[in-house]
């Protein structure tokens, strides 16, 4: 450390210091007035409010290259409530191998085994910065995985791990990969997201995506135990249509779904898809490039092939502070995110609770590239201010 030189502070700031991972930045160039044209005092089931989620519907599921025959709805209870529905609906016909890398993948471990309590469940997991050893699924089973942890910033890099003619269902979390990665649609049954992540929307709202096959399960089995009304996808016997075509459950906020739209609109100017993707790379580019070299921090998760270009999650490695016990390490990551807050350059960026201590920088869509690249250099300083001061 003696001949160590500490990063000097930095001149230039990022435009836009918010990073979180949840609410995410609005898309760039984001103001209140995109929203005067929300139908608010309306009802959701009028025609026109209905129609206006209808096409919060059809323009995600055409930017995200839905296959024909899927069906997508609007849900309560954000990407949480997305997921209970499909696991209370569809789980218990089969035996159910779980995946979980992470804390949110956990929390499907618990929904699996401790309140629906199926018998023939099996939990396949990894430690933070590692992806669950996929030759132990069984996929005449039905699957659940997290495509993206986004506690960790481990990613599956690809479905090629999942056999075409699976027999189960794959039933995909996929909140923080979700209009950031490629999906492979054609071996995925369910997949669930919400509108705060990678599009930058407001919360509360889940989007729910069934398969033909997904579908097909719900009209032919019935679960033993009793469906709350805000999870129940079948009426007598039939598919309630009408959540796919614009129909909640519930009351929705016309404000959010209005919201929602303008990022859909965004993203449509920007090349759709492949345009929201290539931004998300650029940002883990920058990281990538950052990191390769720098004694003060590295990737949580172990090989670039799993790094995610959302949620990346930064471990501090300088010496002083792997020098420190545990808690002092989680006290020292902590110290770094207050540091960064108080500069005004990067705001939420701790790691989450359940995480080991370090950083998380949020590199979705809505991000600009050019602000990640800005605030890497307050990283050094911050964590070089630390040690130095």
């Amino acid at each position: 450390m003696a001949d160590f030189s500490p990063a000097a502070k930095p001149a230039v700031r990022p435009q836009n210091p918010n990073f979180s991972s949840g609410p995410c930045s609005k898309r760039p160039g984001f103001s209140l007035a995109a929203l005067e044209g929300a139908l608010l005092g309306r009802s959701h089931r009028a025609k026109e409010p209905k129609a206006r989620i209808a096409e919060v519907i059809s323009r995600s599921k055409s930017i995200l290259g839905m296959p024909e025959g899927w069906r997508l709805g609007l849900v309560p209870g954000s990407d949480t409530g997305a997921m209970e529905m499909a696991l209370w609906s569809l789980l218990g016909t089969r035996p159910v191998d779980v995946m979980a890398h992470e804390s949110f993948s956990s929390g499907w471990v618990t929904d699996v085994v401790e309140q629906l309590q199926l018998p023939n469940a099996r939990i396949i997991e990894a430690d933070y910065g590692k992806l669950p050893d996929i030759s132990k699924v069984d996929f005449s089973h039905d699957v659940v995985l997290t495509w993206n942890g986004t506690t960790s910033g481990v990613r599956f890099p690809n479905g090629d791990f999942i056999p075409a003619d699976h027999e189960g269902l794959v039933i995909v979390d996929a909140t923080s990969a979700v209009f950031a990665m490629d999906l492979p649609w054609d071996k995925l049954d369910v997949v669930t997201w919400s509108w705060q992540k990678v599009m930058g929307g407001e919360a509360a709202h889940g989007m729910l995506a069934l398969s033909p096959r997904a579908v097909e399960r719900l009209l032919t089995y019935k679960p033993a135990w009793p469906l709350p009304k805000l999870f129940r996808l079948t009426s007598g016997g039939k598919l309630i249509e009408g959540i796919f075509e614009g129909d909640t459950i519930n009351t929705v906020s016309m404000l959010c779904v209005e919201d929602a739209l303008d990022g859909l609109r965004w993203a449509e100017s920007i090349g759709g898809l492949q345009g929201l993707i290539a931004r998300s790379q650029a940002s883990l580019k920058a990281v990538s490039d950052w990191v390769e070299g720098n004694e003060r921090v590295s990737f949580l998760a172990e090989t670039a092939e799993i790094r995610a270009s959302t949620s990346m999650c930064i471990a501090i490695t300088a010496p002083w502070f792997m020098a420190l016990d545990a808690a002092g390490q989680a006290k020292a990551a902590k110290a770094v995110a207050a540091l960064l807050e108080k500069e005004k350059v990067a705001m939420d960026i701790g790691s989450y609770r359940d995480a080991p201590p370090g950083l998380r920088i949020w590199g979705g869509a809505t991000v600009e590239p050019s602000d990640i690249k800005a605030l890497l250099p307050w990283i050094d300083y911050a964590i070089d201010s630390l040690a130095f001061g």
